[in-house]
């Protein structure tokens, strides 16, 4: 397996003023892609950055092709034709530049503390002596619900929100989650584990007719969302060839007309 190491030469140049040669770790959160979505202090430690680790999901290329040009990009995400970097290979990359004198950046889709493993990135930089602060970003979970038209609590219909990995097990305090009409489940990574997911909550109980709703790609030109019901799901997510990225809503929220008309396009692609 090979590092993609890249120099972007696009883009004006920022000015990266740091007083002392010190190497810190910033692991920032990048939101759910457009640029203007990130928080002030990320574009700002963006542009102080001498090298910045990126996920392949989160910020759009606008955000990287606005790096200086001898700003080091490594991309340590999977993609078409690569697997991503393994943890452990990652942090030792945030170690290394860090005590080599760096100002490096761990750009990650969403929030670091949501499902990303950003604990684990603090936790090693902490082990090995560096510097290191973390820096909130949008996560998936909210924003692409939202950008389908779909919140996630709403009064009279939703008071709790429950998020999943949908790589892992799903454990009885999920399956409860499903089965309570007042709280709202969110499932991240979840589309390979879609028919896995759902013969459980059938199998404890959930409604089939509970409402689901699977937005892709949230906040990008090609979102669209699939809405359902959750015995009619696995036929009509694979019937619409749906692919991840995806976040998966499963409660009342997502059902169709709560805010918006059905035709709306608003519910139905991104802003």
């Amino acid at each position: 397996m090979r590092l993609m190491l890249r120099r972007r030469a696009a883009g004006a140049p920022r000015a990266r003023a740091h007083p002392a040669r010190v190497g810190r770790v910033d692991v920032v959160g990048g939101g759910p892609g457009p640029a203007d979505l990130m928080t002030l202090r990320a574009h700002r430690l963006l542009a102080e950055a001498d090298v910045v680790v990126a996920d392949r999901l989160g910020p759009t290329d606008e955000v990287r092709t606005s790096l200086d040009p001898d700003v080091l990009l490594i991309d340590v995400g999977g993609g078409p034709g690569r697997d991503p970097i393994p943890q452990a290979q990652i942090n030792a990359l945030l170690v290394a530049h860090a005590r080599a004198g760096m100002r490096v950046v761990r750009l990650k889709g969403g929030d670091p503390f949501l499902l990303g493993r950003g604990g684990e990135e603090v936790f090693a930089c902490e082990a090995a002596g560096i510097p290191v602060s973390v820096t909130p970003g949008v996560s998936s979970a909210i924003s692409a619900p939202q950008a389908a038209g779909i919140p996630v609590t709403h009064r009279g219909v939703a008071s709790a929100l429950h998020v999943v990995n949908g790589q892992g097990p799903f454990t009885r305090s999920t399956l409860a989650s499903l089965a309570d009409p007042s709280v709202t489940t969110v499932v991240l990574m979840g589309v390979a584990a879609l028919p896995r997911l759902v013969d459980a909550a059938l199998g404890h109980g959930v409604p089939a007719e509970r409402p689901v709703a699977i937005v892709e790609n949230g906040h990008s030109p090609r979102q669209r969302t699939v809405r359902s019901t959750l015995g009619a799901v696995i036929d009509e997510a694979a019937a619409a060839r749906v692919t991840n990225p995806a976040v998966i809503v499963i409660g009342d929220v997502a059902r169709a007309g709560l805010l918006l008309p059905a035709s709306s396009p608003y519910a139905e692609s991104a802003i």
